[in-house]
């Protein structure tokens, strides 16, 4: 039997979306050196990411760390549609699709005006529709191959508790989680397995662009990392392990579950730490 931290994605393809940075390119690179073939989708892909916007290099040769980019705009249908299918002819087709791209927004639910409201409810759950639905042919052709395929989708612990000022990123990762509820009940029949993880407050480049931000970064920092139970913010690489466990084969029984990759944010209430 294959064991994690092996090869168990040898033969597989995956195709991640938000794969550019942080908890994507994270996952990218742990399902490669998993054995996976895997091709990142991003409206930009720099060269230390594994490409650059020279479409002329799309679907040539492999690029750095074996990483295969497609530029798309998750908002775009038929920018997505195009760049599934590029994706899968480049792999040979595609056994795992890991819908990651997302966007944050702060702010109570005055604070936001309706067009931001439709523009990350748009990327966030949307783009989750979008991928998965032109995604969906490869991987009923992936079950034909070899019995199953695997949708993880990123949701947080924004979805699931209640979080000051995140009133519309919250709403999105929320119905996140709920579709990963409902596509799962959908497509099990099909042996297609859906999960999603639910991350803490992770230090990605995102979290940085928030704090830097904010009129004390360094205080902001401190509180984020308060809320921790452990301590600590979460890692991309962390959060990569929980989502490669859900597309791996060795999670075979593991449909319609949301994973909890947050340092016990979700489910401790711990007492306040003394200085």
């Amino acid at each position: 039997m294959t064991t994690p931290g092996t090869a168990e994605f040898s033969g597989l393809a995956a195709l991640i979306t938000g794969g550019a940075s942080g908890i994507g390119l994270a996952t990218a690179r742990l399902l490669t050196s998993r054995g996976a073939r895997v091709a990142i989708l991003d409206r930009e892909i720099p060269a230390a990411a594994g490409g650059t916007l020279d479409r002329s290099r799309l679907g040539g040769d492999p690029l750095d760390a074996g990483l295969r980019p497609v530029v798309a705009d998750v908002t775009d249908d038929a920018a997505v549609r195009s760049a599934v299918a590029e994706a899968a002819d480049a792999l040979g087709g595609l056994d795992i699709l890991i819908n990651n791209a997302g966007i944050g927004a702060a702010g109570t639910v005055e604070d936001n005006d309706d067009a931001e409201w439709h523009h990350v409810l748009d990327v966030n759950v949307l783009g989750v529709a979008r991928t998965s639905r032109a995604a969906l042919p490869a991987l009923r052709a992936s079950v034909a191959r070899r019995g199953e395929a695997a949708i993880v989708n990123t949701s947080s612990i924004a979805g699931i508790a209640g979080l000051p000022q995140r009133a519309l990123y919250s709403s999105t990762k929320g119905a996140v989680y709920a579709l990963t509820l409902a596509m799962a009940a959908d497509h099990v029949a099909e042996h297609i397995r859906v999960n999603c993880v639910t991350p803490g407050t992770a230090d990605t480049p995102w979290i940085t662009r928030l704090l830097d931000a904010a009129p004390d970064p360094a205080a902001e920092r401190a509180a984020l990392t308060a809320r921790q139970p452990m301590g600590r913010l979460v890692s991309a690489d962390e959060v990569a392990a929980g989502i490669a466990y859900l597309a791996s084969p060795l999670a075979g029984a593991v449909t319609g579950t949301a994973l909890a990759v947050d340092g016990g944010m979700s489910g401790l209430r711990i007492r306040p730490r003394t200085p």
